[in-house]
């Protein structure tokens, strides 16, 4: 692609190009902890809203809701999280964090920092800012669409 190319398809594929990258480093960095990018996005969702539905984690996590059953199942092995044994609204069971989850993912976070911090690194604190303002408004016009 012609970097003078300002079209609206060249900004959705320079997107596209931008998330694919960013989650591949990501995967680089989390893989030595034992975490997928969905696993990563899951535990982090648990954590930062708790009570979240499986559907909710499905979404944030960008997997369907099946893959995020077999998700579960795998990080309730590792005794990362907790599922409860009673179907709870709409039959979805509740999850929980469990606090050895914790130190493992501070980790994570760190080595996601990382790599958000090297992505952004030529760019102005003020400019990322902007880049996160109109990345939201982006978003969210899509939601509505």
């Amino acid at each position: 692609m012609d970097a003078s190319d300002r079209s609206p398809e060249a900004l959705g594929v320079l997107i596209k190009e931008t998330q694919s990258l960013l989650n591949q480093r990501m995967d680089d960095r989390l893989r030595p902890l034992s975490l997928s990018v969905p696993q990563y996005a899951c535990l982090t969702a648990l954590q930062t809203t708790p009570g979240i539905t499986g559907s909710e984690l499905a979404r944030r996590a960008f997997v369907s809701r099946q893959s995020m059953n077999v998700l579960l199942q795998g990080l309730e092995k590792r005794g990362l999280v907790t599922r409860s044994t009673d179907p709870g609204p709409r039959r979805e069971r509740s999850v929980v964090l469990n606090a050895a989850a914790e130190p493992l993912l501070a980790r994570a976070h760190e080595e996601v920092s990382s790599v958000v911090q090297a992505m952004t690194a030529q760019v102005a604190p003020v400019e990322r800012a902007r880049l996160h303002e109109l990345l939201t408004r982006c978003r969210d016009a899509l939601l509505v669409s």
